[in-house]
């Protein structure tokens, strides 16, 4: 039990230390472990002011997102920018190089679900 602690608090500690992208915000919504694996579900609502972006970065794990409100440009490594509007959905898979900008003039938020690796952080930045 005390090993799930430590995991747990290692990686909301590298989500927390890595929200802080000026113009963008995680809230956390649920932790969950996923049964039969080394992985739990973290489910935030991501917050952008307009212009606000990520910033380049990936995950221990894939990443399913929906946007709630307003018009997100997500580039993934390897595929050409898509424009995503409210109800749209999106995939990035696991370890992909990723960043997602609100395009709009309103805010955006994005309900986004990390299935990922216990004990590493959420996310991490990347160049």
């Amino acid at each position: 039990m005390k090993r799930w602690f430590l995991a747990l608090a290692l990686a909301m500690l590298g989500f927390a230390l890595y929200a802080q992208q000026p113009g963008f915000t995680r809230k956390m919504v649920q932790d969950q472990d996923v049964s039969g694996s080394n992985r739990h579900a973290v489910q935030v609502v991501a917050e952008f002011v307009p212009g606000g972006a990520a910033g380049k970065h990936t995950h221990p794990g894939e990443e399913l997102g929906y946007v709630l409100e307003g018009t997100l440009q997500l580039e993934i490594a390897g595929q050409p920018p898509r424009t995503l509007n409210a109800g749209e959905a999106f995939f990035v898979p696991a370890g992909a190089v990723h960043d997602g900008r609100n395009t709009g003039s309103g805010p955006a938020k994005v309900l986004a679900t990390y299935v990922v690796e216990k004990g590493k952080p959420v996310a991490s930045p990347a160049n």
